[in-house]
């Protein structure tokens, strides 16, 4: 259950006290008290309709919201130049799996005395070692590794928007709750001003509540200013957001959070492409290592010197004597290793991360229900409560006005509370990968749980 908000219109509601022009004459203290019983009904109601636990968006498809949602993020230049990156990484691994060495085409001209000596001659190198191979394997891996890194991109600036408008949602109900505590303080002193003049309570009472509704100003400057802030920070993720059509539906959470498997989590982006990246490392270094050792080159020519008909064949290869690209290899190897190390890091990072987020959900979301079932029913109550008081004089108007503010704090850590554990929610979806719905990768390995048996288990 989630606390309802107001919307558009809500902003605009003025209490019937307002919308007639205000007459100071004499009243006598019945019609004081039907107004002050206006007053009461107008402010709960303002105040109150925050605690409707009825979705907003029922009637909305959860699918076409998130359809709608991934079309907004692919439009984010960030994402953009993710998938630009993610072509250009595939163009590299085209290239890794082309051949080696093209065939070299070589002439030969030489003037010698009435002598016209010339030669043509075909050269080629052979992959003895089978380069080639190793880097059509690290070619592999290599888009594996890019995929996962543009599928993590995409799954962070999601979480991000997701981030906004869960605060969008929540400066929207603290700022309504402010506003509309300001409409009641003004009514409130409009009417103690008419009680004043009835002779029914003192001067102080008008100050106090001009006093609580002049502070009331800069809260509500303070709510709309976080609000439009908010209200920015979605805008510039969701290109098209607009308030009426951008708000998360209920049934995009999960009624139930459960803690994913270590199947799924080896197949969380991070984890993904750490992984391939690390498999990537390896086959460098066996290209590395194949690239040390020395391939042959043939070749053939045919020409004519001394007016006769010449046909040769050529042979080379490096000798590797002076430097043996041993430390080349070695480097590579080390590099490997670190990938591997980084890899396993990541692995056991997201694990502890995971279960951090499982906890912070578990203990929000258990203060969150405990704060509904404590005021459900009760906030109402308590305004009718609170006026009855009042008007019989049981109550001050100094402690009129400290209950009305309590209540408006309770409102606001309920917002608080709500906006919380939506985003702790928001992160174990996240950490576990589930937030949003992701191709899978596409991948030429299979992560094998054997080399995850000595990772650190949270």
């Amino acid at each position: 259950m989630n606390l309802t908000h107001f919307i558009g219109r809500d902003l605009h509601v003025r209490s019937p006290l307002l919308s007639a022009p205000f007459k100071r004459i004499q009243t006598t203290k019945a019609t004081s008290l039907r107004r002050l019983s206006l007053l009461t009904f107008n402010g709960t109601k303002l105040l109150c309709t925050c605690l409707l636990f009825v979705p907003i968006f029922a009637h909305a498809q959860n699918q076409n919201w998130e359809s709608w949602f991934s079309s907004q993020i692919n439009k984010h230049p960030d994402i953009v130049a993710a998938k630009e990156q993610l072509l250009s990484t595939g163009a590299l691994a085209d290239a890794s799996e082309r051949a080696l060495y093209n065939p070299e085409l070589s002439t030969d001209y030489t003037r010698n005395g009435d002598n016209n000596d010339y030669s043509v001659g075909v050269e080629q190198t052979i992959d003895l070692w089978d380069r080639q191979g190793a880097r059509r394997q690290k070619a592999g891996f290599m888009r594996t590794a890019a995929q996962a890194q543009y599928q993590e991109v995409v799954l962070n600036k999601s979480a991000d928007a997701i981030d906004a408008l869960i605060n969008w949602r929540a400066a929207r109900s603290a700022a309504v709750i402010a506003k509309s505590q300001q409409q009641q303080l003004n009514s409130l002193l409009e009417l103690v001003e008419i009680r004043q003049a009835a002779g029914d309570l003192g001067s102080i009472d008008a100050e106090l509540t001009f006093l609580s509704l002049s502070k009331q100003f800069a809260q509500v400057a303070g709510a709309e200013a976080q609000l439009q802030m908010a209200e920015a920070m979605v805008r510039e993720l969701l290109p098209d957001w607009e308030p009426e059509r951008g708000i998360i539906p209920d049934d995009f959470w999960p009624s139930n959070a459960t803690y994913p498997s270590d199947e799924e989590l080896l197949k969380h982006p991070k984890v993904a492409s750490a992984y391939a990246q690390w498999l990537t490392q390896k086959e460098e270094a066996e290209v590395t290592r194949r690239s040390a050792k020395a391939n042959p080159t043939f070749g053939i020519n045919a020409g004519q010197e001394a007016r006769e008909n010449t046909v040769g064949l050529t042979f080379s290869i490096p000798l590797n004597i002076r430097n043996d690209y041993s430390a080349e290899t070695r480097a590579a190897e080390r590099m490997a290793l670190e990938t591997e190390a980084r890899f396993r890091a990541q692995y056991r990072k997201l694990r502890f991360d995971l279960k951090g987020a499982f906890g912070a959900w578990q203990s929000y979301n258990l203060q969150f229900t405990q704060w509904q079932s404590l005021v459900k029913g009760r906030i109402e109550s308590s305004g009718d409560l609170l006026e009855k008081q009042w008007r019989s004089g049981d109550l001050s108007t100094t402690n009129y006005l400290i209950a009305l503010n309590q209540r408006a704090e309770s409102l606001l850590s309920g917002i608080e509370l709500e906006k919380q554990t939506r985003i702790a929610l928001k992160n174990l979806m996240l950490q576990s990968g589930r937030l949003i719905d992701l191709p899978p990768v596409q991948h030429d390995f299979s992560i094998d749980h054997l080399s995850l048996i000595h990772i650190s288990e949270p």
